[in-house]
């Protein structure tokens, strides 16, 4: 009987991962050295956020995150929170985007003191105009963070899924590294 649990769910795990590996995915990924898409979506206090009025004024970390209050998420939120000054002192905005709706990045921010602007892309357009995956193995969202210039340039992208602290200390090598 176990052998047959165990045989049905690697069965199971495999399709899915099939499954996800050949469905139609974003179409064309931003990459460095590309314009930034412009989008407006509402932050989580309910203002409207507009990229085009950043661009040109402002650089910017933009980053992309599964879901509110869960475990790399928080961590990765909360390495944002503990570095935010290294990023204002730099004149640079942070934003996080997930699929979560207003109240609950109005939550996620109260809860853990998060200074930044998190966006909510609920029905992940957003998500896709970057072409950051709407899901990894057909199971969570992809974690992308992107260091855009004054310009609106894409000057850095750092794509993993499992190291979500990593992403910070990436975007401050690359702003660094960059905008300097």
């Amino acid at each position: 009987m176990k052998k047959k649990i165990i045989y049905g769910m690697l069965v199971l795990i495999t399709c899915v991962a099939l499954l996800a590996a050949f469905m139609p995915g974003p179409k064309s990924p931003v990459k460095v050295g590309d314009q930034v898409p412009t989008f407006v979506l509402l932050d989580q206090f309910g203002a409207t956020f507009d990229m085009n009025d950043f661009i040109g004024n402002t650089a910017m970390v933009v980053y992309f995150y599964p879901k509110d209050d869960t475990p790399g998420c928080t961590k990765e939120a909360c390495s944002f929170r503990d570095s935010y000054q290294e990023f204002t002192d730099k004149e640079i905005k942070v934003i996080g985007i997930s699929a979560d709706d207003v109240e609950s990045h109005k939550n996620f921010a109260a809860k853990y003191n998060l200074p930044f602007t998190l966006l909510a892309d609920v029905d992940n357009e957003v998500r896709e105009l970057f072409g950051v995956k709407p899901n990894v193995l057909g199971l969570i969202p992809g974690r992308v963070t992107y260091v855009v210039d004054k310009k609106g340039v894409v000057v850095f992208m750092y794509d993993n899924q499992l190291k979500a602290e990593r992403h910070i200390k990436e975007s401050i090598n690359a702003i660094n590294n960059s905008l300097n």
